[in-house]
Order: structure tokens, then C-alpha cells, then sequence
């Protein structure tokens, strides 16, 4: 028996009205939406749509539907078919963020483009982090055209990769090729849809406004039963009240209208309550991922999801830092541990810096440590014992040598998370003889001895051959006369 830790941002009452207001907003002023497909899918399902200015007024009953049918749990599998990641609950889940522009070589201070080898190093490496649940299409690799670079990331993690996949599409053709590759590996449709490999993000703009690629990206998750992760992102006081609790009531209609369109679509399909607000920074005109109200908003906004009984996401563990140093520390930290005790589903940041546009390998094995000592955090203190502690106390008596007993050998590593060298707790003394490495340094070897000992993904040939076409005709449509190496 034990408690689970957890953290609460808002009041019963509070989240009531929050969602009661959200359900006002989406009649008055309402949604406005790109897609002719939903427009008309709104209509025949009772919104009113001004096709001209774009706006659909959905009355809250039809939403209110739309999340009554939309599952509160599902699964995410690995390569293998195993259920390794439950959205649902309080389950706790980390992911690495995405998706980078620019990478951050260790020992550097300039950031410079990712490329296809930066895709790779990185898939081997959060292959190998355990405390890291799925992986995430986080680096841009520009040695392909532009036109490809969503697919072409997905493609290198089903390659390099075992894990569940967290991934996103930049175009309405590219989804479909995107969801050609997952079928590729999974054998058919039918397989993709019983034992999903990803979870696309869709993303509406702020305020409540869906374009015509993100609303097609949502409504073809649905039809094929492939989850999507809802991804409302108001900035308080830009494009956003400048309130948290404001923020909150735009955030919660913006996701309430992408509910309702996805459902109306395929009602029962999965669909993840998720967003990366930020408190925008009046000062510098920036979007601060890092900013403790902009955790607060999270948190608070996942409350909400879990009241209306959805799964739950976040962008949090991530830093505004441009290098790996303190700042990216204490942020990313604060961020990932609240984000845990708030019980969100998937937790997706680690590895990145500067308002999410940078990605470091170094920060990633930092930030995996980070993630293993937040899910220690809120497995709570157990019982281990009845009595608790009396037998072995009057075993010991006064001796004060516990270290001898079978008790200890019993219990000491299910009650302590072991962090990998990235942690140093040895003596000042074994510390200088180790080289004084600080902790980036620590994480820099630790980065190259997972690289160096990943062992290749084991897919049959014939998939890597339908990866390769798939990938290599898309390729050839953008201009490409051939793929990038990547071996």
C-alpha cells in the first residue's frame, strides 16, 4: 500500500467553469475552420457554418457527445506488438520533444542544422535510455527537401528504433505516406489500428482556428483508428488571454473542437487531451517553455482533460537555455517533476533547448536521469513490511549495522532509483581521480557509449525494402534523385 504523490492546480469548481466557458466559445464567437471536409461534416452534424468567413458555431451538445465517445485510455506498442506506453489514468510517460531545427554539438556553444546522421545517432541513443517510454521524429533533417522531412524522420526511427513513436505531419499528402510506412511495418491497416506504433500531433492555431492541413491531418487519424494528440498552444497575452486561467478556457475549447471533429469522423477513435502553451515573455517577445507558468498552465490544463476523462500530454522537461548549464537544469527539471505529479500521460521535452527550435544529445541522457527520479518520485513511499520497521529495528538494536542484513540486501534497490555516471555521488576524492568530469561531460560519454553499443532493429528485409520504396518515391516526387546514407 502507498499514496501517489500528486499536485492539483484547480478546484472542482474551478474546472467546471473552465469547461462551461469553453462550451460557450465554441458557439460564440466559434471556431474557425479550413477544411471544406469538416465544415460540411460540422453541418450534417447540426453546427452552423458561415462557409464564407469559415466559422462553424458547434452547440455543446454535439462536443459533449464527441467526448463521451472519444476512449479514456489506449495503448501504444513497440516493434515487438507490446503494449509499452498507456495513455489513460496517471500512468507517466516521457518522450523526447520535437521537433528541432538546430542541434547543439557537445562542447560547442553554436548551434548548426541536423542532418540524416544526426537522425540516426539520435534513434540509437533513446533506443537505449529506459527511462525514456517512446521516441519522437525530434530532429529536422535538412539533407532532404523540405517537402519530405516528416516522413523521412518517421522512417529512420521505424528503422533504427523499437520503441512507440510520437510524430507529426507538416502536409496533408505527406499523412498518408506517413501512415504507408507505420502500415508497412505493422502488415496492414487493420494491424496498424489494433496495435497503433505512434501517435500523430495536431496542432490548432491560436485562437480557435484550425488550418486546412492540421484539420485534415486530425480527420485521417480518425478514419484509420491511428491516435492523435490534440496540441492547442495559446500564449497568454499575445494570441492568448493574458491570464493562466484565461489561457486555460482558450486552450480547453480550442482541444474540445478538435474532440468533436474527430469523433464526428470515427466516434471511439483515440485521441490524446494535449497542448504547449507558454506564458509569452512581454520583455523579449519570446515563448518561454521553461517559465513556471507556463508548467502551471500544463498542468492545470491537464486537470482539465482528466475531469472530462481523456487521455494526456504536455511539452514540459524542456528548457529556453541555449546550452547545457544550469538554467537548462533547474528548468527542465521543474517541468518534468510537476508534470509527473499532475499524472499527464506523455510527457514529451527531454533533449531540447531555446524555446523547442534546439535539440542536444548531452541534455537528452540528462534529462532521461531527470525523467527515472520523477517516476521513483510518485511511486510514492510503499509499504514494504507489517510491522514497518519493528522486527528489523530490534534485530539490529543498537549495533547500527544494517548494511550486513538480508533486509537491506532485500530492499535497498527496490527503494532507491540507481542513476547511471551521469550522477555523480562518489567522494571529491574519486571524483578528481575519475578526470573532475562535470555533469555535461558525464553525459557526453554516457551519449557515445549507448551509440557505440546499439544493436540494429531486427525487421525482416522485406519491410526495410517497402520502408525504402516508400520512402525513395516520395523522395523522387520532392526532386530527390536519391536518399541521404544512413548506415
Amino acid at each position: 500500500m502507498h499514496i501517489r504523490p500528486r499536485i492539483q492546480f484547480l478546484s472542482q469548481e474551478t474546472i467546471e467553469r473552465v469547461v462551461s466557458e469553453a462550451y460557450d466559445l465554441l458557439v460564440d464567437p466559434g471556431v474557425r475552420v479550413h477544411s471544406d471536409r469538416a465544415l460540411h461534416l460540422l453541418v450534417e452534424h447540426g453546427a452552423t457554418v458561415d462557409f464564407e468567413s469559415r466559422v462553424a458555431r458547434i452547440p455543446a451538445e454535439i462536443a459533449r457527445r464527441a467526448v463521451e465517445t472519444a476512449p479514456s485510455s489506449f495503448h501504444l506498442y513497440d516493434a515487438d506488438g507490446q503494449p509499452t506506453v498507456h495513455y489513460g489514468s496517471d500512468d507517466v510517460h516521457f518522450d523526447p520533444g520535437s521537433a528541432a531545427i538546430e542541434i547543439l554539438d557537445h562542447g560547442v556553444k553554436h548551434v548548426r542544422q541536423p542532418v540524416t546522421a544526426d537522425g540516426v545517432r539520435f534513434a540509437r541513443l533513446t533506443d537505449g535510455l529506459d527511462a525514456l517510454d517512446a521516441v519522437a521524429t525530434s530532429l529536422v533533417c535538412t539533407d532532404v527537401a523540405q517537402e519530405i522531412g516528416d516522413l523521412y524522420r518517421l522512417y529512420l526511427l521505424l528503422l533504427y528504433s523499437r520503441k512507440p513513436i510520437v510524430t507529426g505531419a507538416f502536409a496533408i499528402k505527406t499523412w498518408s505516406v506517413m501512415k504507408d510506412l507505420l502500415v508497412a511495418v505493422a502488415g496492414s491497416e487493420e494491424a496498424l489500428a489494433e496495435k497503433p506504433r505512434a501517435v500523430f500531433d495536431v496542432c490548432p492555431s491560436p485562437p480557435l482556428l484550425w488550418s486546412d492541413i492540421t484539420c485534415e491531418n486530425l480527420m485521417d487519424c480518425a478514419q484509420y483508428r491511428v491516435p492523435a494528440e490534440l496540441v492547442s498552444m495559446p500564449l497568454t497575452g499575445a494570441t492568448a488571454p493574458a491570464t493562466l486561467l484565461g489561457a486555460i478556457v482558450q486552450h480547453t475549447a480550442e482541444n474540445l473542437s478538435g474532440v468533436t471533429i474527430h469523433q464526428l469522423v470515427n466516434p471511439g477513435a483515440p485521441i490524446v487531451w494535449g497542448g504547449s502553451p507558454a506564458a509569452f515573455d512581454m520583455r523579449t517577445g519570446t515563448t518561454p517553455m521553461g517559465a513556471i507558468e507556463t508548467i502551471m498552465i500544463d498542468c492545470a490544463y491537464a486537470e482539465v482533460g482528466k475531469y472530462l476523462g481523456l487521455p494526456t500530454h504536455a511539452y514540459l522537461g524542456m528548457s529556453d537555455a541555449k546550452i547545457v548549464d544550469t538554467q537548462c537544469g533547474f528548468e527542465s527539471a521543474t517541468g518534468a517533476m510537476l508534470g509527473t505529479l499532475a499524472g499527464i500521460n506523455m510527457i514529451s521535452g527531454p533533449g531540447m533547448l531555446n524555446f523547442e527550435s534546439c535539440f542536444s544529445l548531452e541534455k537528452l541522457v540528462i534529462d532521461a536521469e531527470i525523467a527515472a527520479m520523477a517516476k521513483r518520485l510518485v511511486a510514492g513511499i510503499a509499504e514494504r513490511e507489517t510491522p514497518l520497521a519493528l522486527e528489523i529495528m530490534r534485530q539490529v538494536g543498537h549495533s547500527g549495522d544494517f548494511l550486513t542484513t538480508p533486509h537491506t540486501r532485500r530492499w535497498f534497490r527496490q527503494e532507491l532509483y540507481i542513476p547511471s555516471p551521469v550522477v555523480d555521488r562518489d567522494f571529491q576524492r574519486n571524483w578528481e581521480a575519475k578526470g573532475s568530469l562535470d555533469t555535461t561531460e558525464r553525459a557526453h560519454r554516457r551519449v557515445e557509449e549507448i551509440i557505440s553499443a546499439y544493436k540494429p532493429t531486427e525487421l525482416p528485409a522485406e519491410v526495410v525494402r517497402e520502408l525504402e520504396t516508400i520512402t525513395r518515391q516520395a523522395a523522387r516526387a520532392a526532386g530527390m534523385d536519391r536518399l541521404p546514407d544512413h548506415e
